[in-house]
């Protein structure tokens, strides 16, 4: 479920998201080396020849595509827990007439 966030509260440069661009290169970039490293898996799984080595690198081929996908999605949502709505009281000066 996608968030809704408040368009009026103002953003702090620190927690500001990344481009859209950005965001979709650096997705981009992480499915590709985890793509890479299921494709050396299979490759080394038929190269080993028999035995447990050839499983694990089976495995790990046939995992690689779950784990890919969820490191390539995560929430990039930043926060540094800091609130600029004024939860602190502010002090006013008095009047004119009743200062010195």
């Amino acid at each position: 479920m996608a968030r809704r966030e408040d368009r009026s509260a103002p953003v702090r440069i620190t927690t500001a998201a990344t481009s859209h661009h950005e965001d979709i290169a650096a997705r981009q970039r992480r499915y590709v080396i985890s793509m890479t490293i299921r494709t050396v898996c299979f490759v080394a799984a038929v190269a080993v020849g028999p035995g447990w080595l050839r499983w694990v690198l089976v495995a790990a081929a046939l995992l690689l595509p779950y784990v890919a996908v969820v490191m390539a999605n995560p929430e990039t949502r930043k926060d540094d827990s800091f609130d600029l709505r004024g939860t602190q009281t502010t002090r006013q000066l008095p009047p004119p007439a009743t200062r010195r």
